[in-house]
Protein backbone atom coordinates (compact mmCIF):
# COMPACT_ATOMS: atom_id res chain seq x y z
CA UNK A 1 0.00 0.00 0.00
CA UNK A 2 1.10 3.22 -0.78
CA UNK A 3 1.13 6.25 1.79
CA UNK A 4 -0.44 9.73 0.10
CA UNK A 5 2.90 11.51 1.55
CA UNK A 6 4.76 8.96 -1.10
CA UNK A 7 6.80 7.77 1.71
CA UNK A 8 10.20 6.37 0.52
CA UNK A 9 10.33 2.40 0.47
CA UNK A 10 13.39 2.14 -1.27
CA UNK A 11 15.83 3.35 1.76
CA UNK A 12 15.59 2.25 5.15
CA UNK A 13 17.47 2.50 8.15
CA UNK A 14 19.89 0.47 9.60
CA UNK A 15 18.70 -1.07 12.76
CA UNK A 16 19.31 -3.81 15.76
CA UNK A 17 17.61 -7.05 15.19
CA UNK A 18 14.00 -6.70 16.36
CA UNK A 19 11.89 -9.06 18.44
CA UNK A 20 9.58 -9.98 14.86
CA UNK A 21 12.88 -11.01 12.98
CA UNK A 22 13.80 -13.62 15.95
CA UNK A 23 9.95 -14.15 15.54
CA UNK A 24 10.17 -15.07 11.55
CA UNK A 25 13.49 -17.16 11.77
CA UNK A 26 11.40 -19.37 14.58
CA UNK A 27 9.52 -20.17 11.63
CA UNK A 28 11.88 -22.92 10.57
CA UNK A 29 14.70 -22.78 8.11
CA UNK A 30 12.30 -24.31 5.23
CA UNK A 31 10.45 -20.55 5.41
CA UNK A 32 14.19 -19.33 4.10
CA UNK A 33 12.35 -17.29 1.34
CA UNK A 34 9.32 -15.98 3.25
CA UNK A 35 11.95 -15.17 5.45
CA UNK A 36 13.64 -12.80 3.27
CA UNK A 37 10.43 -11.59 1.81
CA UNK A 38 9.94 -10.69 5.74
CA UNK A 39 13.60 -8.81 6.22
CA UNK A 40 12.80 -6.70 2.62
CA UNK A 41 9.87 -5.67 4.54
CA UNK A 42 11.01 -4.73 7.33
CA UNK A 43 13.76 -3.03 6.13
CA UNK A 44 11.31 -0.52 4.03
CA UNK A 45 12.57 -1.99 0.50
CA UNK A 46 8.94 -3.63 0.60
CA UNK A 47 5.66 -2.10 0.90
CA UNK A 48 4.27 -2.80 4.15
CA UNK A 49 7.06 -1.87 6.34
CA UNK A 50 4.65 -0.14 8.73
CA UNK A 51 1.79 -2.47 8.82
CA UNK A 52 4.42 -4.79 10.05
CA UNK A 53 5.38 -2.56 12.94
CA UNK A 54 1.74 -1.45 13.59
CA UNK A 55 0.98 -5.73 14.08
CA UNK A 56 4.27 -6.11 16.09
CA UNK A 57 3.11 -3.26 18.19
CA UNK A 58 5.97 -0.70 17.19
CA UNK A 59 3.95 2.05 16.11
CA UNK A 60 1.88 2.36 19.78
CA UNK A 61 3.39 5.23 21.45
CA UNK A 62 1.30 7.08 24.68
CA UNK A 63 0.37 10.63 24.33
CA UNK A 64 0.57 12.67 27.50
CA UNK A 65 -2.67 13.05 29.45
CA UNK A 66 -4.04 16.74 28.60
CA UNK A 67 -7.25 18.45 30.22
CA UNK A 68 -8.75 21.12 28.08
CA UNK A 69 -10.58 24.28 29.05
CA UNK A 70 -13.15 26.12 26.69
CA UNK A 71 -11.75 26.42 23.11
CA UNK A 72 -11.75 29.71 22.01
CA UNK A 73 -13.59 30.53 18.38
CA UNK A 74 -12.76 29.72 14.98
CA UNK A 75 -13.29 31.70 11.80
CA UNK A 76 -12.72 30.50 8.28
CA UNK A 77 -12.93 32.06 5.20
CA UNK A 78 -11.67 32.47 1.43
CA UNK A 79 -9.59 34.52 -0.61
CA UNK A 80 -8.63 34.24 -4.07
CA UNK A 81 -4.46 33.58 -4.13
CA UNK A 82 -2.46 34.99 -6.64
CA UNK A 83 0.48 32.88 -6.14
CA UNK A 84 -1.85 29.25 -6.26
CA UNK A 85 -3.95 31.00 -8.98
CA UNK A 86 -6.76 29.54 -7.44
CA UNK A 87 -9.44 30.12 -4.41
CA UNK A 88 -8.10 29.46 -0.91
CA UNK A 89 -9.37 28.70 2.23
CA UNK A 90 -8.66 29.44 5.25
CA UNK A 91 -8.91 29.17 9.27
CA UNK A 92 -8.10 30.97 12.06
CA UNK A 93 -8.32 29.77 15.73
CA UNK A 94 -7.80 31.54 18.66
CA UNK A 95 -6.88 30.44 22.13
CA UNK A 96 -9.27 30.48 25.10
CA UNK A 97 -10.36 33.75 26.26
CA UNK A 98 -9.42 35.63 22.94
CA UNK A 99 -11.41 36.08 20.14
CA UNK A 100 -10.65 38.12 16.28
CA UNK A 101 -9.48 41.45 17.17
CA UNK A 102 -7.49 40.07 19.93
CA UNK A 103 -3.15 41.36 19.11
CA UNK A 104 -1.79 37.91 19.17
CA UNK A 105 1.48 36.03 18.05
CA UNK A 106 0.88 34.21 15.29
CA UNK A 107 1.48 30.36 14.54
CA UNK A 108 1.51 29.71 10.52
CA UNK A 109 0.36 25.98 10.49
CA UNK A 110 1.06 23.69 7.37
CA UNK A 111 -0.64 20.73 6.79
CA UNK A 112 0.06 17.54 5.73
CA UNK A 113 -0.23 15.91 2.03
CA UNK A 114 -4.01 15.13 1.56
CA UNK A 115 -4.88 18.38 4.39
CA UNK A 116 -6.21 21.46 3.67
CA UNK A 117 -7.28 24.42 5.68
CA UNK A 118 -9.50 22.03 8.39
CA UNK A 119 -7.19 19.44 8.79
CA UNK A 120 -6.13 18.66 12.57
CA UNK A 121 -3.09 19.07 14.40
CA UNK A 122 -2.31 15.49 16.09
CA UNK A 123 -6.23 14.65 16.10
CA UNK A 124 -6.94 17.85 17.32
CA UNK A 125 -8.94 20.83 15.95
CA UNK A 126 -7.02 23.77 15.75
CA UNK A 127 -9.10 25.67 18.15
CA UNK A 128 -9.01 22.73 20.94
CA UNK A 129 -5.22 21.94 20.70
CA UNK A 130 -4.96 25.30 21.37
CA UNK A 131 -7.23 24.95 24.85
CA UNK A 132 -5.04 21.97 25.91
CA UNK A 133 -3.45 21.78 29.17
CA UNK A 134 -0.51 20.01 30.26
CA UNK A 135 -0.42 19.18 34.41
CA UNK A 136 -3.13 21.79 34.48
CA UNK A 137 -0.88 24.50 32.38
CA UNK A 138 -2.01 26.37 29.78
CA UNK A 139 -0.42 26.96 26.61
CA UNK A 140 1.22 30.70 26.09
CA UNK A 141 -1.57 32.44 23.92
CA UNK A 142 -1.52 32.63 20.54
CA UNK A 143 -3.55 32.09 17.61
CA UNK A 144 -3.07 29.43 14.50
CA UNK A 145 -3.82 30.14 10.89
CA UNK A 146 -4.11 27.26 8.60
CA UNK A 147 -4.63 27.54 4.83
CA UNK A 148 -5.11 25.17 1.81
CA UNK A 149 -1.58 24.52 0.65
CA UNK A 150 -2.18 21.68 -1.99
CA UNK A 151 -0.13 18.62 -2.70
CA UNK A 152 3.25 20.19 -4.48
CA UNK A 153 5.30 19.82 -0.78
CA UNK A 154 4.67 23.86 0.20
CA UNK A 155 7.38 24.55 -2.67
CA UNK A 156 6.96 26.60 -5.74
CA UNK A 157 6.01 24.90 -8.86
CA UNK A 158 5.11 26.71 -12.24
CA UNK A 159 1.37 28.35 -11.82
CA UNK A 160 1.34 27.29 -7.95
CA UNK A 161 3.27 28.95 -5.07
CA UNK A 162 1.66 28.00 -1.82
CA UNK A 163 5.15 28.90 -0.13
CA UNK A 164 4.66 32.55 -1.53
CA UNK A 165 1.10 32.03 -0.98
CA UNK A 166 1.79 32.02 2.82
CA UNK A 167 4.69 34.66 3.09
CA UNK A 168 2.19 37.35 0.37
CA UNK A 169 -1.11 36.84 1.05
CA UNK A 170 -2.03 34.64 3.99
CA UNK A 171 0.48 35.90 6.89
CA UNK A 172 -0.17 40.27 5.62
CA UNK A 173 -4.01 39.56 6.07
CA UNK A 174 -3.67 38.15 9.38
CA UNK A 175 -0.93 41.05 10.62
CA UNK A 176 -4.10 43.22 9.24
CA UNK A 177 -6.24 41.36 11.91
CA UNK A 178 -4.08 41.75 14.83
CA UNK A 179 -1.82 38.90 14.38
CA UNK A 180 1.72 38.17 14.04
CA UNK A 181 1.96 42.30 13.99
CA UNK A 182 4.48 42.85 16.64
CA UNK A 183 8.46 41.75 15.66
CA UNK A 184 9.51 38.56 15.46
CA UNK A 185 6.03 37.10 16.90
CA UNK A 186 5.46 34.19 14.18
CA UNK A 187 6.39 30.76 13.72
CA UNK A 188 5.70 27.72 11.77
CA UNK A 189 4.57 24.25 12.67
CA UNK A 190 3.41 21.46 10.79
CA UNK A 191 3.17 17.25 10.20
CA UNK A 192 4.66 14.82 7.53
CA UNK A 193 4.26 17.44 4.69
CA UNK A 194 4.16 20.08 6.32
CA UNK A 195 6.60 19.83 8.95
CA UNK A 196 9.01 20.03 5.85
CA UNK A 197 6.99 23.01 4.42
CA UNK A 198 7.12 24.78 7.78
CA UNK A 199 10.97 23.86 8.22
CA UNK A 200 11.45 25.38 4.56
CA UNK A 201 9.51 27.95 5.10
CA UNK A 202 12.02 29.31 8.38
CA UNK A 203 14.77 28.53 5.94
CA UNK A 204 13.46 30.87 3.64
CA UNK A 205 12.55 33.77 5.86
CA UNK A 206 14.52 33.49 9.10
CA UNK A 207 13.83 36.96 9.44
CA UNK A 208 9.85 36.41 9.38
CA UNK A 209 9.71 33.37 10.93
CA UNK A 210 10.73 33.57 14.95
CA UNK A 211 10.34 29.62 15.83
CA UNK A 212 9.61 26.39 14.27
CA UNK A 213 8.59 23.00 15.37
CA UNK A 214 8.40 19.99 12.87
CA UNK A 215 6.74 16.83 13.85
CA UNK A 216 7.55 13.65 11.51
CA UNK A 217 8.90 15.38 8.46
CA UNK A 218 9.01 14.54 5.10
CA UNK A 219 12.56 15.12 4.74
CA UNK A 220 14.07 13.20 1.38
CA UNK A 221 17.17 11.99 1.01
CA UNK A 222 17.68 12.71 -2.79
CA UNK A 223 15.67 14.41 -5.55
CA UNK A 224 15.83 10.60 -7.12
CA UNK A 225 13.98 9.02 -4.08
CA UNK A 226 11.62 11.86 -4.08
CA UNK A 227 10.71 11.63 -7.90
CA UNK A 228 10.32 7.95 -7.61
CA UNK A 229 8.04 7.83 -4.73
CA UNK A 230 6.19 11.04 -5.54
CA UNK A 231 6.78 12.86 -9.22
CA UNK A 232 4.98 16.21 -7.88
CA UNK A 233 6.87 17.07 -4.48
CA UNK A 234 9.58 19.13 -6.76
CA UNK A 235 9.17 20.30 -10.55
CA UNK A 236 13.12 19.60 -11.03
CA UNK A 237 15.97 18.47 -9.27
CA UNK A 238 17.28 22.27 -9.43
CA UNK A 239 14.01 23.22 -7.51
CA UNK A 240 15.06 20.17 -5.31
CA UNK A 241 18.49 21.66 -4.74
CA UNK A 242 16.87 24.94 -3.59
CA UNK A 243 14.32 23.50 -1.07
CA UNK A 244 16.20 20.92 0.29
CA UNK A 245 16.21 21.61 3.83
CA UNK A 246 18.97 19.60 4.60
CA UNK A 247 21.07 21.28 2.65
CA UNK A 248 20.21 24.89 3.79
CA UNK A 249 19.62 23.99 7.59
CA UNK A 250 22.36 26.70 9.14
CA UNK A 251 19.63 29.58 7.58
CA UNK A 252 17.91 28.20 10.64
CA UNK A 253 21.25 29.40 12.85
CA UNK A 254 19.23 31.80 15.02
CA UNK A 255 16.00 30.47 15.14
CA UNK A 256 14.85 27.90 17.94
CA UNK A 257 13.72 24.70 16.40
CA UNK A 258 12.18 21.61 17.30
CA UNK A 259 12.09 18.45 15.33
CA UNK A 260 10.37 15.10 16.47
CA UNK A 261 10.44 11.84 14.76
CA UNK A 262 10.08 8.08 15.25
CA UNK A 263 12.96 5.82 14.89
CA UNK A 264 10.95 3.56 13.19
CA UNK A 265 9.60 6.16 10.46
CA UNK A 266 10.24 5.75 6.99
CA UNK A 267 11.82 9.31 6.50
CA UNK A 268 14.47 8.29 9.38
CA UNK A 269 17.16 8.37 7.02
CA UNK A 270 16.46 12.57 6.13
CA UNK A 271 15.47 13.14 9.33
CA UNK A 272 19.12 11.91 11.11
CA UNK A 273 20.71 13.93 7.82
CA UNK A 274 18.82 17.17 8.79
CA UNK A 275 19.71 16.46 12.73
CA UNK A 276 23.59 16.33 12.07
CA UNK A 277 23.02 19.22 9.49
CA UNK A 278 21.11 21.61 11.88
CA UNK A 279 22.77 24.12 14.48
CA UNK A 280 23.87 23.15 17.86
CA UNK A 281 20.84 24.89 19.34
CA UNK A 282 17.84 22.40 17.97
CA UNK A 283 16.07 20.36 19.47
CA UNK A 284 15.65 16.79 18.12
CA UNK A 285 13.69 14.01 19.10
CA UNK A 286 14.11 10.65 17.79
CA UNK A 287 11.91 8.36 19.68
CA UNK A 288 9.69 4.95 19.34
CA UNK A 289 7.09 5.56 16.82
CA UNK A 290 6.07 5.28 13.30
CA UNK A 291 4.76 7.82 10.43
CA UNK A 292 0.99 7.67 11.57
CA UNK A 293 -1.39 9.64 13.98
CA UNK A 294 -0.68 7.80 17.18
CA UNK A 295 3.01 9.47 16.56
CA UNK A 296 2.04 12.83 15.75
CA UNK A 297 -0.68 12.87 18.49
CA UNK A 298 1.97 12.23 21.16
CA UNK A 299 4.30 14.96 20.03
CA UNK A 300 1.39 17.45 18.88
CA UNK A 301 1.29 19.09 22.47
CA UNK A 302 5.09 19.66 22.87
CA UNK A 303 5.87 21.04 19.19
CA UNK A 304 2.78 24.03 20.15
CA UNK A 305 4.27 24.64 24.00
CA UNK A 306 7.68 25.11 22.21
CA UNK A 307 6.02 27.15 19.39
CA UNK A 308 4.37 29.39 21.67
CA UNK A 309 7.17 29.71 24.59
CA UNK A 310 9.78 30.95 21.96
CA UNK A 311 6.74 33.20 20.49
CA UNK A 312 5.75 34.44 23.66
CA UNK A 313 9.38 35.08 24.13
CA UNK A 314 10.61 36.57 21.15
CA UNK A 315 8.32 38.94 21.18
CA UNK A 316 8.35 40.32 24.59
CA UNK A 317 11.87 40.90 23.82
CA UNK A 318 10.96 42.96 20.60
CA UNK A 319 8.57 44.36 22.72
CA UNK A 320 11.57 45.72 25.42
CA UNK A 321 14.14 46.42 22.92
Amino acid sequence: MTHPEGIPTSEGSVRTWSRRRFLAVGIGGTMATAFAGFELVDQGVLPGKQTLDELDGACSVASPALTFTNAGPSRTGRFFSKARGREVEYTIAYPPAHRPGSELPLGVVLHAFGGNHASRLGGLSLAQALAARRHGLALPPIALVQADGGGLYWNAHPGDNPMAMLTHELIPMCQHLGLGRSQRSIGAIGISMGGYGALLLAEKHPHLIAAVAAISPAVWTSYAQAHSANPGAYASAADYASDDVVTHALALARIPVRVASGSDDPFHPGVVALAKALPPSATVEITQGCHDGSFFASQQHASLAFLGNHLASASMAAHLA
